[in-house]
């Protein structure tokens, strides 16, 4: 009885401390404050305009670019992926604020956003293979992708880019994974009652590349980020039958779980495949050729083959 009563008291501490006092200790200080509130750029990710507000009354605290909000022991478990459990050790160890990502400061913080400058067609030959490399056709990526051409830290990069639904940017490389302002969902709408869920670009095109008559049978739904469980789950509300293609670990399972228990038309798909971590994983070990009727019979449509050599149709041979 005794540990359990510690246990609340040190919930109830750990709630009541003030959030705005938190965030100050970490440099983060507000861009306005009233009597009633106070507005942080967002310690989550970067951003311009600030979108993270701390209710001095309530103590709580509500990032409107991630759709989340909470108290104090909510913040931690988020940005750690920790429990309750182990954001109140982090708070009686002293170590809660080394949990937090710095914000620099507003000037450093415009340079290191990331600024698009155009979006065109997928042609790069580096792009090109990127994709090949990934078991993705061109031909695929160009129905959900551009080549997006940007500013990063003072220097030019391109990209795979998947739009969400703000506008912002998803981008992929080689060698750098990336995202523009504002942050949000893709979601695809083909008039369908079917929606296809995943985290992330990729995922999206696996699925499309397995099967190229997906994209007029059923709708999809791409988190972009964990952040935005909350934000989808709206978007589930108006489908007959939705089936998960998530990661498969930590935070795919929880998002997994979470998605469930709001909704009874959800199937999980991640157990087609087992032992990897993702679709995009499954499709480049050449699993799905060996699954032959069993990915037809998730999808219910009919599978069509494809190719995924840069020249179009032909593998290179050396």
């Amino acid at each position: 009885m005794k540990r359990k009563r510690f246990h609340k008291l040190s919930c109830e501490r750990a709630r009541a401390f003030p959030i705005e006092k938190a965030l100050a200790k970490l440099g983060h200080f507000p861009t306005r404050s009233t009597e009633k509130e106070a507005w942080f750029l967002s310690p989550f990710r970067p951003e311009a305009q600030a979108s993270f507000k701390v209710s001095k009354e309530l103590n709580r605290w509500y990032d409107h670019g991630a759709g989340k909000g909470g108290n104090v022991i909510d913040l931690i478990c988020l940005l750690t992926d920790g429990t309750v459990k182990e954001a109140l050790s982090l708070i009686q160890q002293g170590q809660i604020f080394f949990s937090f990502q710095q914000q620099p400061s507003f000037k450093k913080e415009a340079r290191s956003r990331v600024m698009i400058h155009y979006a065109v067609t997928i042609c790069h030959p580096g792009l090109v293979n990127y994709l090949y490399k990934r078991k993705i056709s061109i031909a695929t990526a160009m129905l959900y992708c551009k080549e997006v051409h940007y500013l990063f830290k003072g220097r030019k990069y391109f990209a795979i880019g998947l739009k969400n639904d703000s506008g912002g940017w998803e981008l992929r490389n080689r060698y750098m994974k990336n995202s523009s302002s504002p942050k949000d969902v893709t979601h695809i709408n083909n008039g369908s009652a079917k929606l296809i869920v995943t985290e992330g670009m990729f995922d999206l095109l696996s699925i499309a590349e397995i099967n190229k008559k997906l994209e007029d049978g059923l709708d999809f739904l791409v988190l972009n980020s964990i952040a935005f469980v909350e934000r989808a789950k709206k978007i589930l509300d108006g489908y007959d039958h939705i089936e998960l293609y998530l990661d498969n670990d930590r935070n795919g399972k929880k998002i997994a779980q979470t998605l469930i228990g709001h909704s009874k038309n959800i199937v999980d798909r991640s157990g087609l495949y087992t032992g990897f971590k993702d679709m995009n994983e499954w499709l480049i070990s050449g699993s799905k050729d060996l699954g032959g009727q069993q990915i037809q019979d998730v999808f219910l449509l009919p599978k069509k083959r494809s190719c995924f050599a840069p020249d179009g149709c032909k593998e290179n041979k050396k």
